[in-house]
């Protein structure tokens, strides 16, 4: 029976998420890509109980994460009943529903039906009476979201989820959500987009009112946890020289994983340039990427995920950043405008 380290919350650095009373760890470990049952269960449990012991409370799944969908909550619920049980108190585990999980015309999107079924599959699939979090995993285009949020905060006052939120949402999506959730009294807790330093979409004007998305969750009280912060491995030093055969690439992964058109010349070139300039500050590439991220205060979490306990490690590491200096900060602006 596993043991969690005693120094476990010695070095994690945790953050309050908006106005919230809830604070969360800046690594979060996200169960996207390898955690279904094409991955080795033993190297699973080994990043999730070292993450664990390196101070990462919050686990962050979906239902459709494996793959296949379903089997990442699945195998996250066998380690809460094997090993991780009596710290059930100690951690943040979030879930999602919107993308294709079933057939016909319930098994996606956004309606009351979907999300509701969706958070019971879930919580049965991990063997818990709640989750601490519980998004609306995209927007829908068509059901409105009054009725998205409803269901969230069905599932907040059942009982089934302590908070509600958002991913995906663009900045006027997420105003208006926040406003309906507010006026049911289920405040936004956290909105979970897409960020990295090649993928900067939160940072740019929403078309209504000229504010960012990261504008408005700051205006809204809600916190950012950000996901693919390394572009789903580009922002490494693993295809500086190639692809390697146990790479996403290399492995043709399903479920999101990036394709060789994502790796052009060009990119190849930004990459090189940005990997000197992390090892000239004692930083890995993937070090710094994260550590780029949290320089903004208004991101409350980095969500990293992990093939391998050392690459794990390596993330968490990257809270051991020495600050940016603006010099620095424009030679990477300089770099990413090429």
């Amino acid at each position: 029976m596993y043991t969690a380290a005693d120094n476990r919350y010695s070095s994690m650095k945790y953050n309050r998420s908006g106005k919230s009373g809830l604070l969360l760890p800046a690594i979060s470990l996200g169960l996207w890509q390898n955690f279904g049952n094409a991955d080795q269960y033993d190297n699973m449990k080994a990043i999730i109980l070292g993450a664990f012991d390196r101070g990462v409370t919050h686990f962050d799944l979906a239902n459709n994460y494996g793959p296949p969908g379903g089997e990442a909550e699945c195998n996250f619920g066998k380690m809460i009943k094997e090993e991780l049980y009596a710290y059930r108190d100690e951690l943040i585990i979030s879930t999602k529903a919107g993308y294709y999980m079933w057939p016909g015309p319930y098994g996606e999107w956004g309606s009351r039906k979907n999300l509701l079924a969706s958070c019971d599959q879930s919580l049965k699939r991990m063997g818990l009476d709640y989750v601490d979090i519980f998004y609306s995993h995209r927007p829908d285009p068509n059901t409105p979201v009054e009725e998205t949020m409803q269901a969230l905060d069905s599932i907040v006052r059942s009982g089934k989820a302590l908070y509600a939120g958002i991913s995906n949402y663009n900045a006027e999506q997420t105003r208006k959500a926040a406003a309906v959730l507010r006026q049911l009294g289920t405040p936004c807790l956290i909105h979970q987009p897409r960020y990295s330093m090649l993928d900067r979409w939160v940072e740019q004007p929403g078309t209504t009112d000229g504010k960012s998305l990261l504008d408005v969750t700051a205006e809204e009280g809600m916190g950012t946890i950000v996901f693919s912060p390394l572009a789903q491995g580009r922002l490494t030093d693993k295809y500086i020289n190639g692809i390697p055969a146990d790479s996403r690439i290399g492995r043709a992964l399903p479920n999101g994983a990036i394709l060789p058109k994502d790796l052009t010349e060009e990119m190849i070139g930004k990459i090189r340039q940005l990997n000197q300039l992390a090892l000239d500050r004692g930083q890995t590439l993937a070090q710094m990427a994260i550590a780029w991220l949290l320089k903004d205060p208004r991101v409350t979490s980095v969500l990293v995920g992990a093939s391998s306990i050392g690459q794990l490690q390596n993330s968490i590491d990257a809270l051991n950043a020495p600050a940016f200096s603006a010099d620095l900060l424009q030679q990477i602006e300089s770099i990413l405008s090429q």
